[in-house]
Order: C-alpha cells, then sequence, then structure tokens
C-alpha cells in the first residue's frame, strides 16, 4: 500500500506566477497545482493537497504558523504518512523550527520551496518538492523532527539557515551540515538528531510580541528603549561577536531586563554567544550579570522563535527561560 502524503501549500516562490496588472510574480499556485506539475508524485505516495494560505512566506505570521501546527496535528492523528509544506524562502528557517518545537509527532514534517519561480528557466519548485515527498513517505526520516529538503539537500530545522538572496544552494546548517541527501530518488540519513519539542500550540495571542535589534558600531541603545516602550514582551539582541555592546546600549539592556526578557544572541550567524571570557563594560559577562539570558548556539531568529512560543505558553519566570535556552542553544 502506497503512504500518505500531505502536501500543504501556504505560497512563496515556489507557487508563484506573474500577473498582466503587474510587472512581477506573485502567489497564484495552489497545493494541487503544485502536484500536478510533479506526475511521478503519484508513483510514489497517495497525495493529498491542502491550502490553507497563499501568500508570500513574508507576509506569514505566528497566528498562521500555529494553524497550520493544528491542522498537522489533525492530518497525523487521521493516518499521514508525511507532511509536506511548501512556502516562500525568506521565512522558511523560521517556520521550520517553530514547527519542531510546536509539534512532538513521528511522522517526517517537511519544509520546501523554491529559490527560482515556475516562469523561470530551471526552476528548481518540482524537484525540491518531489525530494520532500521522497523524505516524507520515507521511514528513515521518522522521529527526526521538522526538515528542510532543498537542493536534493535534507537539513534539521534546529540548524538549517538561508545564507543567500537568490542561490539555489541557499540552505546551509552549521556546524553539523545537512544530516542526510538524496541521489538517484533514494533517500540517505546519516545523522540523527535529537527531538526537543515543546509540543504545545493552541490560539496564538498576537499580542505577544518579540522584537529582534542587531546592534552596530557605536550603537546608543535608542532601538533598544523604543521597543521596550512600544510594549514587546520580549527582545532578542543580536550583538557583536561573542556577545558584545557599547557602553550606552548595554546601559539600555540594564534597563530593558527590569520588565521584559532579553536574549543575547550573536549577529555573526555562527558560532555560540560566550558566557565567561570578556569582563569589560558591555562584555557578555558583564550582560549576563545584569539579567541577559544566553541564546548559546541560536541566531537571533530563532532565539526570537523560541522565546516567542515560551511566552505564549506562559513560561514568563527567569529561571524557566534560562533553562529552555540552555537546552535549546547547546543541542
Amino acid at each position: 500500500m502506497k503512504p500518505t502524503v500531505d502536501v500543504i501549500s501556504l505560497g512563496g516562490t515556489i507557487a508563484m506566477k506573474g500577473k498582466n496588472t503587474t510587472f512581477g510574480v506573485v502567489p497564484t499556485l495552489t497545493a494541487e497545482d503544485l502536484v500536478e506539475a510533479v506526475p511521478q508524485l503519484s508513483e510514489i505516495a497517495k497525495i493529498r493537497t491542502h491550502s490553507p494560505f497563499n501568500v508570500p512566506s513574508a507576509h506569514l505570521t505566528f497566528g498562521d504558523i500555529f494553524t497550520v501546527a493544528d491542522e498537522i496535528k489533525r492530518l497525523a492523528a487521521e493516518g499521514s504518512t508525511g507532511i509536506v509544506l511548501t512556502q516562500g524562502t525568506d521565512t522558511i528557517e523560521e517556520t521550520a523550527y517553530a514547527l519542531d518545537l510546536l509539534l512532538d509527532l513521528d511522522i517526517p514534517i517537511v519544509v520546501t520551496g523554491a529559490m527560482r519561480n515556475p516562469t523561470r528557466p530551471g526552476a528548481d519548485g518540482p524537484a525540491n518538492l518531489l525530494g520532500a515527498v521522497l523524505v516524507a513517505s520515507h521511514p528513515s526520516a521518522r522521529s527526526l523532527g521538522s526538515l528542510v529538503v532543498f537542493n536534493d539537500e535534507i537539513h534539521a530545522a534546529r540548524y538549517v539557515r538561508k545564507t543567500h538572496t537568490s542561490n539555489v544552494s541557499t540552505f546551509r546548517s552549521d556546524p553539523a551540515g545537512p544530516i542526510g541527501w538524496l541521489a538517484e530518488d533514494q533517500v540517505r540519513i546519516a545523522q540523527k538528531v535529537d527531538r526537543l519539542p515543546l509540543a504545545r500550540s493552541g490560539i496564538f495571542d498576537q499580542d505577544i510580541r518579540v522584537g529582534i535589534v542587531k546592534l552596530g558600531l557605536g550603537d546608543d541603545g535608542t532601538m533598544i528603549d523604543a521597543a521596550v516602550a512600544a510594549g514587546y514582551r520580549g527582545l532578542v539582541i543580536e550583538a557583536l561577536g561573542g556577545g558584545h555592546t557599547s557602553i550606552s546600549a548595554a546601559s539600555a539592556l540594564d534597563r530593558a531586563t527590569v520588565d521584559i526578557p532579553v536574549v543575547l544572541a550573536s549577529r555573526t550567524g555562527a558560532g555560540e554567544t560566550l558566557t565567561n571570557t570578556y569582563g569589560f563594560e558591555g562584555s557578555e559577562i558583564d550582560l549576563l550579570a545584569k539579567g541577559l539570558i544566553p541564546a548559546g548556539r541560536l541566531d537571533g531568529c530563532r532565539a526570537r522563535v523560541l522565546l516567542t512560543i515560551l511566552l505564549f505558553c506562559g513560561e514568563v519566570n527567569k529561571e524557566q527561560l534560562v533553562e529552555e535556552f540552555l537546552n535549546h542553544g547547546t543541542h
């Protein structure tokens, strides 16, 4: 009996075509359209299609992702073998990571998309969709949490990042690399990853907003003060190097931690935030002493996703937040 794979389309470049009224492409194709463009899929699995949204991924919200998570749970309960989620690449890493936190399921959950829209020569959407369905229907992909399949590589959601604005090999995983690949339509899983789900969802509270501020040379902390004044419930700081700021920014962060949780990440995009090396004012030792929460290896985007979901779940106790970030930021 063929496995059953549910393809959920949210829009994005993979679903875009031109319109007479515009000069650019916009989300137009449905999940059914995407599947029909790859006839080979019917040989692999029984495909069911769903199109809850059809938007650029920059338009997706946390509320949308919570809705998708609930839909995936429903489909899993109805016997789905695996889930393929197609969307725009701009926020794939955030969607995949959020689903990794929200879902505690054994079935594969595979996110994919395209860098070249269907109107361009060499459009990569069909190949990525084929690869995603192959992975979602394969027994070796079970119990790995959320995955991103792109350009014949299989990435764990906790590591993968978009690293180029237009190259089809944009997705990279640091520091571990891809956990597998596809070769001649065969799925190869070379590494296993521990699952770390929070496994909670529900009706998302749109009032829970977490800001992200990237610091630069001579930053005076004005944006940090503004975020607190604007009513953000939490803040992620992409600090310099291993987790450093100017003296003025450090003072602003000291003020911010009185009212909201503030997570210290690095703007470098690789490596872990330091905890015990530098001792100057604005260093990681100084900032952690001021009450900031170390993000570990999590970049700013993932730290924001994790903090948002934790706040939604009601975990606002500083000790609990530190424990969760220690757990997720070192694995």
